[in-house]
């Protein structure tokens, strides 16, 4: 049953207050940018120290990536029902405790588990920052160059978890990847206690259980046979089951979410072309994304025998190029709406796969450098105006359940990335790295043209009135 909020919105904060919360927001969205990514580069030094093989390594990252693209949606609909402060303070909690135990993991299968429950908090920040950052910007511009500085920061966390990583692991061992989220939980909770204001959603739903739960499958299934297909055999018995569940997860949470007066993600929502194509815009980026982090370290790391700070420091490119193009990607969304940015997005992300697709064991670091220049400079643009597109073509008072949407599509796509990368190279020796990465560029070089195609049904659709 839907119910409305009598009581009147309350006035906007003032112009200090708003970008105050915003920088509130935007510091906690960097722990789960950084997290997506950070594991990356300490994923040799955890093989060893756990004895984990490839296979296993993948669920490292994937068992976060996972767990949070399939409870984002719920996420968000739980802070427009019960308050964004509260979810979001509760989702850093998580975080932070979650955090503890992949540092003090003893075995894979614990720091496996430990990183499903980090996915659980982080689901609780994602959708629910972008809530708040919309509530506190009711001005249109100013809110398009908001969320530009939020994709930034977000931008800038994913591509700077690498880099960090690679010297936390060179100065105190693979560990401090984990180790360093508790000081950051910590100031966050009091800046959000201190700053951020209470919001809720006009309107709330019910919860809906099976959609959650069939989302869940889906996805879970999806990524685990991704994995673990090189492992079984693409055709065993194993690999077939795994490919029907999945397809009766997907049928049947079409078939249930088509039914439901109140689903978990209303799938009539995909009849508009701008939202359809932000969706999976954002995934293709995070495809990209993930993929040329993983091949980058693998390659680096066990191929050319290059440390964790050397390999880390290696992504330093496509740490400076988001770092400097997502706040001028959101102030051009601001000005001349969302196509520019993503022609430039798409062309950049292009160029970045096609310079890797003959990578060989002596290819010059400087080509490596100039590669990740590119996919980060792409990647700094593509964010702000998928995003904005995304939230733009739907009603204000269902900007968390907007928000957890496109954010499920990003995890989605980096968790696929991570997949489709470890299959890729699973059996290959460290000699062969090199030539078993060259299907992975041509992918990432095809997400970049897929950015192109999206560029022309990008323009935001006009606000719905709740």
């Amino acid at each position: 049953m839907t119910t409305t909020t009598p009581t009147a919105p309350p006035s906007a904060p003032g112009t200090r207050r708003r970008w105050t919360v915003l920088a509130v927001c935007a510091l906690s969205m960097f722990l789960v940018g950084v997290d997506t990514t950070i594991v990356n580069v300490g994923l040799p030094e955890i093989g060893r120290g756990l004895g984990a093989t490839t296979h296993g390594l993948e669920w490292v990252v994937d068992a976060y990536t996972v767990v949070l693209a399939s409870l984002l949606v719920v996420s968000g609909a739980l802070a427009d029902r019960f308050g964004r402060r509260r979810i979001f303070r509760l989702g850093l909690a998580v975080f932070g405790v979650a955090s503890l135990a992949c540092a003090l993991a003893p075995s894979l299968g614990v720091l496996v588990a430990a990183r499903a429950v980090q996915g659980i908090g982080a689901s609780m920040l994602s959708p629910v920052a972008l809530a708040i950052v919309v509530n506190a910007m009711p001005d249109p511009r100013e809110r398009a160059r908001a969320i530009g500085v939020w994709a930034s920061v977000f931008g800038l966390s994913m591509a700077a978890g690498p880099v960090a990583g690679g010297a936390l692991i060179a100065a105190f061992g693979w560990r401090s990847v984990f180790w360093i989220n508790a000081p950051v939980v910590v100031a966050a909770l009091v800046l959000v206690a201190v700053f951020v204001p209470e919001s809720r959603g006009s309107r709330t739903r019910r919860l809906d259980l099976p959609g959650q739960a069939l989302l869940t499958a889906a996805v879970f299934l999806f990524v685990g046979v991704l994995i673990e297909g090189p492992r079984v055999g693409w055709t065993s018995p194993t690999a077939l089951a795994g490919y029907a569940l999945t397809a009766a997860s997907v049928a049947a949470f079409a078939r249930v979410e088509l039914r439901r007066r109140e689903p978990l993600m209303d799938l009539t929502l995909f009849r508009r072309p701008a939202f359809t194509t932000a969706v999976l815009g954002a995934a293709a980026v995070f495809v990209a994304l993930s993929m040329s982090l993983l091949l980058t370290t693998l390659h680096l790391q066990h191929g050319r025998g290059w440390t964790p700070l050397a390999a880390g420091t290696a992504t330093l490119p496509m740490a400076l190029g988001a770092t400097v193009c997502a706040p001028w990607s959101g102030a051009l969304v601001g000005r001349l709406g969302p196509r520019r940015p993503l022609l430039l997005a798409g062309g950049f992300l292009a160029a970045g796969g096609l310079t890797l697709v003959d990578l060989r064991q002596d290819t010059s670091p400087s080509l490596l450098l100039l590669a990740h220049l590119l996919i980060g400079i792409g990647f700094g643009f593509a964010n702000a105006p998928l995003t904005n597109t995304a939230v733009g073509g739907l009603p204000p008072s269902r900007a968390g359940v907007a928000g957890a949407i496109t954010s499920t599509a990003r995890q989605v796509g980096s968790a696929v990335g991570i997949a489709v990368a470890g299959a890729l190279v699973a059996d290959a020796g460290p000699a062969g790295l090199a030539h078993a990465s060259h299907a992975g560029w041509l992918i990432v070089t095809a997400c970049g043209l897929f950015l192109l195609g999206v560029a022309r049904a990008a323009q935001p659709a006009p606000t719905v009135k709740a």
